[in-house]
């Protein structure tokens, strides 16, 4: 790439600074920099100077007009050279484009974070003094369309991942005249050095068997190995696709999940000592303690009637429940629940809770695969890992 030099006028910049504020000594010292840039582009294009007889000249001046550039320090007005084929294009600029490009990123970086497209407006025009149309920041976004179907399509066969978490949320998305609901399936997974990572993502119409096969599929086409142990809630499609598409692979039930659903058959009164007892079941250091604890609790009121749904739903998943003591004892407290991606459903929510209503699924694919990436980027910097992978996972 050649290298570009270029000098300024320091009276002409000196004199705009005496007589400027701060905002517009910047925006002045800017334009001062890129106007010249833009003129030594020109040379670079045409390899001649002004005036100047060469075999290697490529073309001829043509004067220059003005262009406004909105930037992080305002909207400043530029003197574009031009050339007389009309085929110079300064750097400054991409074609037919009026925003810099730290600025764009900045406008994308709101819109995912969570801002609104209105609060965009209102930011832009506050530091810049011009307004953006919704359109022109929902063009921007569209740039982001390559960045997050190259994640999507990225391969996983480079590391395993022992762990692996699953999930859905809904979002609501416009088709046509209807807004209609459809399910976010979303994995994370923890890797063989312990760190997490968002393994991928998938818009369905709902969520059933079919939805989660097809999901998983895709993952595995991208390299995913089986994994030891998903993690997940008891959704009957999502149990039903585990086992079908990761064979030998086994399931954690939530515990967090289940305690709830027991305790919502409980009578409410008079059983704040029995939902304590619940929960010392899954705190026991063994699966033989927790075992007896949970048969213990079932002799003493299994045969009550206003306790019998509850204790058959606790004796019944118990075994789902508990594959955790199969794993490392350092590992337990965050495979017995989905917590850890639930928690990431949560910041996915508040981010996109902006939008309320999705104008089509792509838009819809764009933000919240952005969001998934940059919480990915987000677990990678992060300087502990999730879990100490040091003893081996069995």
């Amino acid at each position: 790439m050649t290298q570009i030099n270029f000098t300024l006028d320091l009276a002409d910049l000196k004199e705009k600074i005496q007589e400027s504020t701060l905002e517009a000594t910047v925006k002045a010292s800017a334009t001062l920099a890129l106007n010249e840039l833009m003129k030594k582009e020109q040379e670079e294009h045409i390899q001649a100077n002004s005036y100047e007889r060469s075999s290697e000249r490529k073309g001829y001046r043509n004067g220059s007009y003005s262009r406004s550039l909105m930037t992080s320090a305002g909207t400043l007005l530029l003197d574009v050279p031009r050339t007389r084929d009309g085929e110079f294009s300064p750097s400054v600029f991409k074609k037919y484009e009026r925003i810099d490009q730290a600025f764009m990123i900045a406008m994308i970086e709101m819109v995912v974070n969570g801002v609104s497209t209105r609060n965009v407006q209102k930011v832009v025009h506050h530091f810049c003094g011009k307004k953006v149309s919704k359109s022109l920041v929902s063009e921007l976004m569209k740039e982001l369309d390559p960045v997050v179907e190259k994640w999507r399509n990225s391969p996983l066969n480079t590391q395993h991942f022992p762990y692996v978490y699953a999930d859905a949320m809904y979002i609501k998305v416009r088709e046509g005249d209807r807004v209609v609901s459809k399910a976010l399936h979303i994995a994370t997974g923890v890797s063989s050095a312990g760190k997490r990572e968002v393994l991928g993502m998938k818009i369905s119409n709902g969520e059933s068997k079919d939805t989660w096969t097809e999901f998983f599929d895709e993952l595995k086409a991208r390299g995913l190995q089986r994994p030891q142990l998903v993690i997940s809630d008891a959704h009957a499609g999502l149990v039903s696709s585990i086992r079908s598409s990761f064979a030998g692979t086994s399931w954690q039930r939530c515990y967090f999940h289940l305690s709830r659903n027991v305790v919502g058959l409980l009578p409410k009164k008079g059983s704040k000592e029995m939902k304590a007892q619940i929960k010392d079941i899954f705190d026991a250091p063994t699966l033989d303690q927790a075992r007896e604890r949970k048969n213990k609790l079932i002799d003493a009121y299994g045969e009550e009637k206003k306790y019998e749904s509850a204790m058959a739903l606790l004796d019944e998943a118990f075994d789902d429940t508990t594959q955790y003591y199969q794993y490392p004892a350092h590992h337990h407290i965050r495979l017995r629940t989905s917590n850890s991606i639930e928690r990431l459903n949560q910041e996915v929510r508040k981010r996109e809770k902006t939008i309320k209503i999705f104008p089509n699924l792509a838009s819809a694919t764009r933000l919240i695969g952005a969001i998934l990436m940059d919480i990915d980027q987000t677990y990678a910097n992060a300087r502990n890992v999730f879990l100490n992978m040091e003893e081996k996972v069995k």
